[in-house]
């Protein structure tokens, strides 16, 4: 496939990631947890590229026939980020927490995260509607295997933006009990905001 194309992919994933959104206050949460963010990080990567070996699977196609199958994906995932969101504002993550967090499961965190990412509306856009764009059906590699590479393109820049987030998270925040509960509640609001106005724009869809 042409370089331009991945190029041009790539810098369109960046600036996605880039922007603040669920994953970002996902990962800001799982820092300020007192563990290690790779369990949570490793769920989000997991989503997205679960989400990019569907299409290369075929799925935008179905997508494409049936538009209300992306409507009921974007409900679900606006769903699951009011219910995390809400109960990152029930329950403040922060240093004070760290000792109570601990006992927690690594790979709770990590099924998590693969639902954070893998209902992320954003997400479902960029592999469903966007990433397909940039395959060319003439190249030597089956148009799957294109989505698959761009799919590890992007999945490559989440994971170097994601660590930061959630490292930079615990690193600055970590001597700072008051102020990294407010964010923790910042990002419960931003997950529950998010998930409040795509519930209610996929009813009025509806």
């Amino acid at each position: 496939m042409p370089i331009g194309s991945v190029l041009g992919f790539s810098g369109l994933s960046l600036l996605l990631v880039l922007t603040p959104g669920a994953d970002w206050a996902y990962m800001i949460r799982a820092g300020l947890r007192g563990r290690t963010v790779l369990p949570s990080l490793a769920g989000l990567l997991s989503g997205h590229l679960a989400l990019a070996a569907l299409v290369a699977a075929g799925i935008a196609a179905v997508v494409a026939r049936r538009p209300e199958a992306l409507t009921v994906l974007t409900a679900v995932g606006a769903a699951y980020l009011l219910v995390l969101g809400a109960t990152t504002l029930l329950r403040p993550a922060g240093p004070a927490a760290a000792a109570v967090d601990r006992g927690g499961s690594g790979l709770g965190d990590l099924v998590r995260g693969a639902g954070v990412s893998g209902l992320n509306p954003k997400a479902l856009l960029l592999s469903l509607a966007l990433l397909p764009q940039f395959t060319d059906p003439a190249a030597a590699v089956p148009v799957g295997g294109q989505i698959l590479l761009l799919g590890l393109v992007h999945v490559l820049g989440c994971a170097l933006v994601y660590t930061g987030v959630g490292v930079g998270a615990r690193t600055v925040l970590a001597a700072r009990p008051a102020a990294a509960r407010v964010v923790s509640r910042v990002a419960g609001a931003a997950m529950v905001t998010l998930g409040a106005v795509l519930l209610a724009s996929q009813i009025i869809t509806v």
